[in-house]
């Protein structure tokens, strides 16, 4: 069925309710690829509501903003990294992911996630799913009593790798072998984790 025409009455849209999960995740595919295609400030509220079929006052009652949206899309995507990579593997994975491109400095996920940290409902979101999530996986590489500072450090130094390489274009690391540097990081890592493997197949 086409667009409602303007004599279109309320009654006819509530007639067909949309399921809240379902518009949800239209959402958040939506905004997934529109953001990859074209980048965070070239993405509009508009432009996803319409690509996911729904009214754009939907987005803000389902994610708060367009920040809190990205933020949602960006630990997604982490979310699956932490899914997919079996502990001992997931700091070299992820450090591959870091690594893996060097997109614009505004389409940066780490830049992403430092712009979205003033909304309070995208900063508790990067908190609890990008840091304590893969803080806990990290941390679980480690049978030492401060086993939840270890974890930290690491995640620390791989926020840190990713901003001096993917923001600041830092040399030699902007331009170094993603897989020199994370076969450097996980093996001096496994200091702290020892139950991390230090070099992929090890």
């Amino acid at each position: 069925m086409g667009r409602l025409g303007r004599g279109a009455r309320p009654a006819d849209v509530v007639s067909r309710p949309r399921d809240a999960a379902a518009t949800k995740a239209a959402l958040l595919d939506a905004a997934t690829a529109l953001f990859a295609e074209r980048g965070y400030d070239r993405t509009t509220v508009r432009d996803i509501a319409r690509e996911a079929g729904v009214n754009q006052a939907l987005l803000f009652r389902y994610y708060g903003s367009k920040d809190a949206l990205f933020a949602t899309v960006l630990a997604t995507r982490s979310r699956e990294l932490l899914e997919d990579s079996p502990a001992e593997h997931l700091l070299r994975n992820v450090l591959l992911r870091v690594m893996e491109e060097k997109p614009r400095r505004e389409d940066h996920p780490l830049y992403a996630v430092l712009r979205s940290s003033h909304h309070d409902s995208a900063a508790e979101l990067v908190r609890r799913q990008l840091g304590e999530e893969y803080a806990r996986a990290l941390s679980s590489l480690t049978n030492a009593d401060d086993a939840e500072l270890r974890g930290d450090l690491v995640l620390a130094w791989v926020v840190g790798i990713g901003v001096l390489r993917g923001l600041f274009g830092k040399q030699p690391l902007a331009d170094a072998d993603p897989e020199t540097v994370a076969t450097l990081v996980a093996r001096a890592a496994s200091v702290l984790l020892e139950h991390a493997n230090p070099v992929d197949g090890a």
